[in-house]
């Protein structure tokens, strides 16, 4: 290669990577501002009132921050199959809902003990533990109220197969069932010796199946056939891991400003990663490989694909 056609790629290159920073800034706009409206104060039909502090617990939990990741892998796999972004925005809230469910429990001291989520306090700081939990409950299930909206799907069928499916990703066999091996992994409940299988497992679970099923939740709305279904889980499921994997490298290697939140938590509780089992040179390897794997399950969809490509690599390449 010249040192033109070098210039050149890398030029292209972040070109495509400027591109993708706009398409999911602009998604997670658009998640925003369809979660700040179901934090409206009247309540709905079927609703007796809405609590001022839990509503305002719930707006600090979800607004004003956050990659949006999965809302924005929904949307471009459904772009896959011709859903137009504004018919999927509405699953795609609902995965956001239970993400930030999870973060809200995730950080009460019973669990990680945060005093920092995206630079701000965390739920329970800001307002107090026991609205904290009941903030994780009211996101979850308006999860789910999202997902049975007829606006999220005319197909009722779909809409119960995205139910069970959300269902199946977040719960027992998904990530609350990867938050129970987690404390274990500190030895909580004794001594577990958390080799390789092991913490594969878990980071499938806990991280790894609510980011997998964003991309099967974007196919499933999309009424994609079953070969596109299995090379999109593939994608996922690949994707799931390389997030983790580069964020317990995060944890290793940066700092509580660049992001956001407390940093080194896995070694202070002398809970094993894949950093630790691999060595951080391997485990940059594995983030690679991984990427890799993403890449080749999109192959069949072509240049359609390039925007889920470029989300492949953020999430190996991002700071935060």
């Amino acid at each position: 290669m010249t040192q033109n056609e070098g210039t050149h790629l890398a030029a292209n290159e972040h070109a495509g990577e400027a591109a993708f920073e706009r398409r999911l800034a602009a998604v997670a706009q658009a998640v925003e501002e369809r979660i700040a409206a179901l934090f409206e104060d009247n309540p709905r039909r079927g609703e007796i009132a809405r609590p001022a502090r839990l509503v305002a617990a719930m707006r600090h939990a979800m607004l004003g921050g956050g990659k949006r990741l999965r809302p924005f892998l929904v949307i471009e796999t459904a772009a896959l199959f011709g859903v137009p972004f504004t018919q999927a925005l509405n699953g795609a809230c609902a995965l956001e809902l239970v993400h930030g469910y999870s973060l809200v429990h995730d950080d009460l001291p019973a669990m990680d003990d945060d005093d920092l989520r995206r630079g701000q306090p965390t739920v329970h700081k800001a307002f107090d533990e026991a609205t904290a939990i009941l903030a994780g409950d009211a996101l979850l299930t308006m999860a789910f109220d999202v997902v049975a909206d007829e606006s999220t799907h005319p197909d009722p069928a779909i809409r119960i197969s995205f139910v069970q499916g959300l269902a199946r990703a977040a719960g027992l066999g998904g990530m609350v069932g990867g938050q129970m091996l987690d404390l274990a992994a500190e030895g909580r409940y004794g001594e577990v010796l958390m080799d390789e299988a092991r913490i594969r497992r878990l980071q499938a679970m806990k991280t790894g199946a609510l980011i997998a099923y964003s991309v099967e939740a974007g196919a499933l709305i999309g009424h994609a056939s079953l070969e596109d279904r299995q090379a999109l889980g593939n994608f996922g499921r690949a994707i799931g891991a390389a997030f983790q994997v580069a964020d317990d490298l995060l944890d290793r290697e940066s700092n509580a400003a660049a992001m956001g939140k407390r940093v080194a938590k896995d070694a202070e509780k002398g809970k094993a990663t894949l950093v630790d089992v691999l060595g951080i040179e391997r485990a940059r390897m594995e983030c690679d490989s991984l990427v890799d794997k993403a890449m080749n399950a999109l192959e069949r969809f072509g240049e359609k694909a390039d925007t889920l490509r470029a989300a492949a690599r953020f999430t190996v390449t991002r700071k935060s």
